[in-house]
């Protein structure tokens, strides 16, 4: 399969082509620096997608070679751009005053990737989402048969893993979950694209209404190379608020899976404040009352090995990766 190089492209609402789009599910995925993990995250999720669009930006690393076996391996279901222009990196100072519609914002890149899906529904990966089977076959299943659900953008959470110097795997107790309704599956409308917000891309979602559909993967960013923040460029963006967000994961201690549950069990505050309260209030209730029944198990390692057999056999997971550097 021929990679399509892409320069100087600039988004229009018009590029989603609404009216030429087909029944199925289609996939999203943006990546600089991804190879940690970029085989496996598409490999769990290849099984339940009409296809996945990749576009690569800026790599320095394997990326693109992986890519390209993939692309041989699954053609013609994934389907590999290149986006060639230089795209400032979130949280910085050229971001915020980079235009939406500029090749070289992060708005921008994320709307050609979203523009070149063919499918009516649609969903957004990142490159350290490994996918858990038996939650997002089901789903899949369901959007396929029954559609999904009229007005509604079907959400989903994640699990934070990261690493104990000691090796151990655990839950990072300063971020423990993610996804807080900015990834679900949609259908894809006139008004359903990314936006310019000074600190990053903001997704619209019309007049969608969220609903939580369930915790479907485990988010590998935290093992990634540098802990997931090398391509944020701090160290020419030390004002970055990626910096902090690197600063209180240095700092973080890691919990085991009880110990995650009893700190996000909602209280009876909270099951107020999700009666009375905005949309988001409703839907972070939704989703800490769920992690419970989600991930029972009496430990972290218990739990993937229930839900993600094979996760022993990815690089990175079981043992630490080779590199760690700093972003």
């Amino acid at each position: 399969m021929q990679i399509e190089t892409v320069s100087g492209y600039q988004f229009h609402p018009d590029d989603l082509a609404i009216g030429e789009r087909k029944s199925g599910i289609s996939a999203f995925l943006r990546t600089r620096n991804g190879a940690d993990f970029l085989a496996a995250t598409i490999r769990s999720h290849m099984p339940f997608y009409d296809e996945i669009v990749a576009v690569y930006n800026q790599c320095e690393d394997d990326t693109p070679a992986i890519l390209a076996g993939l692309a041989q391996e699954f053609t013609p279901r994934l389907r590999v751009f290149h986006y060639t222009d230089r795209v400032q990196p979130l949280g910085s100072a050229a971001h915020a005053r980079t235009p939406g519609n500029s090749p070289q914002s992060m708005v921008n890149y994320s709307n050609f990737a979203l523009s070149r899906t063919r499918h009516r529904i649609v969903v957004k990966l990142d490159d350290d989402h490994l996918a858990i089977p038996e939650r997002v076959a089901p789903l899949c299943h369901t959007l396929r048969n029954e559609g999904l659900g009229a007005g509604l953008f079907r959400c989903f959470s994640g699990l934070n893993l990261a690493r104990a110097t000691s090796g151990e795997l655990g839950i990072p107790a300063h971020e423990m979950l993610s996804g807080g309704g900015d990834i679900g599956y949609f259908e894809v409308a006139p008004d359903t694209f990314f936006y310019h917000d000074r600190r990053f891309e903001r997704f619209a979602r019309g007049r969608l209404r969220r609903v939580f559909a369930g915790f479907l993967y485990w988010h590998l960013k935290f093992l990634k190379t540098g802990g997931g923040f090398v391509n944020y460029e701090l160290g020419a963006n030390p004002d970055s608020r990626f910096a902090r967000k690197r600063n209180a994961f240095v700092r973080t201690r890691l919990l085991e899976l009880p110990e995650a549950r009893r700190a996000l069990r909602p209280n009876a505050l909270a099951a107020i404040g999700a009666r009375l309260g905005a949309g988001k209030a409703r839907l972070n209730y939704a989703r800490n009352q769920a992690l419970g029944a989600a991930f029972p198990d009496p430990t972290l390692v218990a739990a993937l090995d229930r839900l993600s057999p094979g996760w022993r056999d990815i690089p990175g997971l079981l043992h630490p990766l080779a590199r760690q550097d700093s972003g």
